[in-house]
């Protein structure tokens, strides 16, 4: 998808994708050298934002994610997404039903640094300047996220810690969060253990609590995505 026209991707819509809520969870302010910011689970973003682009394209209802011996695919529905960072997705699933894995290798190389503009544009995340040695300029991540981060952070920790039966959007996103395999560095927030790497495969795996029956879609659909960037995680290329 090399060829692909990536013009608006950047451009901030009314409503943060999922992928937008993702990178500012794993957002972690005053981790990096001189106080800076960094992006946990570098290796494996993206596969994590293009499983969170095909979530969202999921439980709007722009496709439907099936299994066929074993394999997770997913197909376009007619419902074209307005948002250009979901509608590229959409285009490449449109073409014809793609394996799920197919569509995170293919999808995700493009996603990093238009995701990260929008929520420059946002202000949840500002851009700055570092100079090493005297000589060298290096751009740099700063800034805490703030509200958003804050209150997104808070849901994930309600779901994983707190026992609270999630939404649509945060059971995805933690699963999603989980894939990444960035909870253990996100400890002072979200304090890891046993007990909440339980819960954070259970969400990995669709089971997001009795009293989210009524999402029988959206978790199923998070389920596949996710199981498929766990192994796209593990065996493709990091580079």
């Amino acid at each position: 998808m090399s060829g692909d026209d990536l013009t608006g991707l950047a451009v901030p819509q009314a409503e943060p994708t999922l992928a937008e809520d993702l990178m500012l969870v794993l957002f972690q302010p005053g981790s990096g050298p001189s106080g800076t910011g960094v992006i946990a689970a570098e290796g494996v973003l993206l596969y994590a934002l293009a499983g969170a682009v095909l979530a969202e394209l999921g439980m709007r209802g722009h496709v439907r994610a099936e299994v066929a011996g074993g394999v997770g695919r997913v197909r376009a529905t007619d419902a074209v997404p307005a948002d250009p960072l979901l509608r590229r997705a959409w285009d490449y699933v449109a073409q014809k039903p793609r394996g799920v894995q197919t569509v995170l290798a293919a999808v995700g190389p493009q996603l990093r640094e238009p995701v990260l503009e929008r929520l420059v544009a946002r202000g949840d995340i500002e851009r700055g300047v570092r100079r090493a040695f005297g000589l060298f300029e290096t751009r740099v991540l700063e800034g805490d996220g703030g509200e958003r981060r804050a209150a997104l952070v808070a849901a994930v920790r309600a779901v994983l810690v707190d026992g609270e039966a999630p939404s649509e959007r945060v059971g995805a996103l933690a699963a999603l969060v989980s894939a990444s395999g960035a909870l253990p560095q996100l400890h002072r927030e979200i304090p890891w253990g046993t007990a909440v790497a339980v819960r954070a495969k259970e969400l990995e795996q669709g089971n997001w609590g009795a009293d989210a029956a009524a999402q029988a879609v959206a978790r199923t659909m998070t389920a596949i995505i996710v199981g498929n960037v766990t192994i796209a995680a593990a065996v493709l290329p990091k580079g």
